[in-house]
Parts: C-alpha cells; sequence; structure tokens
C-alpha cells in the first residue's frame, strides 16, 4: 500500500506486512518466533532481510535477548497508511511506541507476542481490528456477538479505562473468549509464574462483571471462567501441580479459584491442543475414540472420571487440567483404587510425576493424531 510518502509498503495480508504488525502490536517481537509463522524457513528469512533493508525492522540485542522492533520509518508509515489500525500502539507514550530496556520489561512483551502467534496458528481471531471491540471504554451500541473463538491482550483489556485499574498487576496476557467459555491466559514462559493473587482475582471479578453481565450475557451469562497457563515446556508444571519445596506458585492454581486450569506448551503441540479447548466438538470427537471399549462414566462419584473400564475410573487428561489431574489422583489415593489417565505421548513423563503407583499411563499417539480426521482441512 502506497504511504503519504510514495513509499511501498507491504500489504497487512502477506508475510512481511504480518511481521511488522506482530511487532506493531506487543512492541517487540522474539526473533525465534518467526519460526513459527506460516511460511516456508526461505521466504521468512527473505522477508526479514528485504524489511531490515528497507528500514522498516531493526534486530535489538541486549541482555543476551534478541528481538525485532519497529524503526521509526516503519512506525510513520503505518500510522499514516493504516491510523486506525496501528495508531493506537504506535503513538503517544504507549508502552508499544515508548519501549524500555529493561530486561523484565522486554520478557514481558516477549510472553505476550508468544500467546499472540500461538493464538493466531490455532485459528483464534487476534488482530483488534477484525473482532468485536469488547473491552471499549463505551459499550457499543446494540448487542455483541462473536462468532469464532477471540483473543484480547491485557492491553486490549485496559482499555475499559478507569474500571481497568482495578486489575493493575494481574500477571494476565490477556482472555480468550470462545463457545466453551472464558478463559484468562498467562505466559510463564521459561521460568516460574509469580502471582498476584488478589489482582488475579480482581480480574476474574471484573471479566464476570463486564462480560457475563454487562457486554456479552447472551452468550456468558452463567459461564464459569477457566484459566490457561503457556510454557516453554512440560518441565514447568511440576511447581504448579505442587511438586518441590516452593509452594508459592501452586496456591493460586490448585485453590479452587479456577474449576480448570489447563497447563499448555508454546508450540505446535500446544496450538493443537488450544483448538480443542476452543472448539469443543472436536474434544468431544476425540473423547468418543477414547471411550471405544469403556463403559460410560460414574456420575456424582467421589472419583472424578471420564469413563469406566470395569471399576476402574479412567480420566482423559490430554489437555492438562491441572486441577482435575490432581483431584483424580487424590481421590484414587484416598480411595486406595486403581485408575487409568489418557495422555498424548509428549506429556507422558511430566504426568507420571503427579500419578501414585495405581495410576496406569495410557499414551495417545500426538502425530497419528495430527494425520487424523478431526484435524483434516474439512473438519477443521
Amino acid at each position: 500500500m502506497p504511504a503519504a510518502d510514495g513509499r511501498e509498503l507491504p500489504g497487512l495480508d502477506t508475510l512481511p506486512g504480518l511481521v511488522l504488525t506482530l511487532t506493531a502490536l506487543p512492541g517487540e517481537l522474539p526473533a525465534a518466533l518467526l519460526s513459527r509463522l506460516p511460511a516456508s524457513d526461505t521466504y521468512k528469512e527473505y522477508a526479514v532481510k528485504q524489511l531490515k533493508r528497507d528500514n522498516l525492522l531493526r534486530t535489538f540485542y541486549r541482555n543476551g535477548v534478541r528481538g525485532l522492533r519497529l524503526t521509526p520509518t516503519s512506525k510513520k508509515l503505518l500510522t499514516t497508511s493504516w491510523p486506525e489500525q496501528f495508531l493506537p500502539y504506535l503513538s503517544g507514550s504507549t508502552e508499544t511506541n515508548m519501549l524500555k530496556s529493561e530486561i523484565s520489561r522486554r520478557l514481558r512483551l516477549h510472553r505476550m507476542a508468544e500467546v499472540l502467534v500461538t493464538m493466531m496458528n490455532a485459528g483464534v481471531s487476534v488482530l483488534p481490528w477484525e473482532k468485536p471491540d469488547v473491552f471499549a471504554p463505551t459499550p457499543p451500541d446494540g448487542a455483541l456477538t462473536l462468532d469464532r473463538p477471540a483473543y484480547y491482550s491485557s492491553r486490549e483489556v485496559k482499555g475499559l479505562g478507569e474500571q481497568a485499574v482495578k486489575i493493575r498487576g494481574s500477571r494476565s496476557t490477556g482472555v480468550l473468549l470462545t463457545d466453551g467459555g472464558i478463559f484468562i491466559v498467562y505466559n510463564t514462559g521459561p521460568g516460574q509464574m509469580k502471582w498476584e493473587y488478589k489482582a488475579e482475582m480482581r480480574l476474574k471479578a471484573l471479566l464476570e462483571m463486564v462480560l457475563c453481565q454487562e457486554r456479552l450475557p447472551s452468550q456468558f451469562m452463567g459461564s464459569k471462567q477457566s484459566s490457561i497457563v503457556f510454557a516453554a515446556d512440560m518441565d514447568q508444571m511440576a511447581p504448579f501441580m505442587g511438586e518441590g519445596g516452593d509452594k508459592r506458585h501452586n496456591y493460586f492454581v490448585l485453590d479452587g479459584s479456577f474449576e480448570h486450569f489447563y497447563y499448555l506448551t508454546s508450540g505446535h503441540r500446544g496450538e493443537v491442543i488450544l483448538q480443542l479447548l476452543c472448539y469443543p466438538d472436536e474434544q468431544a470427537a476425540l473423547d468418543d475414540v477414547l471411550s471405544q471399549d469403556l463403559a460410560p462414566p460414574r456420575t456424582g462419584w467421589v472419583v472424578e472420571n471420564d469413563a469406566m473400564d470395569g471399576g476402574t475410573p479412567v480420566l482423559f487428561a490430554y489437555t492438562c487440567d491441572m486441577p482435575r489431574i490432581r483431584r483424580f489422583c487424590s481421590g484414587l489415593e484416598r480411595l486406595s483404587l486403581a485408575g487409568t489417565l489418557y495422555c498424548f505421548d509428549f506429556q507422558e513423563e511430566a504426568l507420571r510425576q503427579f500419578c501414585g503407583p495405581g495410576v496406569k499411563v495410557k499414551c495417545i499417539d500426538f502425530e497419528a493424531y495430527e494425520r487424523s480426521v478431526f484435524l483434516s482441512p474439512e473438519n477443521s
């Protein structure tokens, strides 16, 4: 698209335009995240080099952390060509325009960018101009509806204005809205999450009021909120599940604040499981396959279960719903019962740490699942 000075900017529907957009929204894009964008490695390398040659993108390297930032030229051209889309992010004293160099602030931006790319790759609407402005300071006229899963960054949630002051300090990166409900999203990265308990509870209360009562009651009235935490790998799950001496990382996960608190890895595997959370029909289809040769669940029983294998309770744990896994294992231990837990093969090692000797772990081949009909183009 020609800018005011006659220069050509790549279209926002091209890979170079996507790179600029994904850099503008969080403020800084981790260089390593380019590998997860939808294009060949050769083309991505060429596109980024061209953006740098055109003085639209630059590398910022400090404290051993490499990121991509927009140049002043790029910011000017984007805000001139698409003011409605980019002025809120690339003007004034906004955090995404006046970037800091402190490592803690940069890592926060990187974690937000990771979630943004994960959501996008899972088919979730992430671009502000492609979804209803649910968190506008003034509620829009008429009823709001969401026709597909949508992710709103914490920066968008703070667009509520004065109400958002109540959630200052929350570690959330944003909120995912789907037919399956409301998910508050976190990203612990390769480290351990340090919760701000009161701020997280205020965020939960604010979303209950704004989404369930005021702006989207037809879709979310009576909905219970859940939570998702992304991490670099499965190793970070142990502290959340109460393993180890430091209990500061699990009290928020397991204290009942959320009935469902899912642990997903950042990357392609997490994207696939995220799709299951976004589209309950796909999850139900997988459950139906796993339930073959099993008896229906025993509802209202002291041990949570998805099916019964004779007198043995079975839990489908491939979404890594941490409170649910803990309730299952604790119930078996109290009653001295055996049980069976189903998970994807890459989750097995981590989940075995939390299962007692009476729990049998059965694995779903992740690559085989991807080749199945459930993720074929006509069903995705």
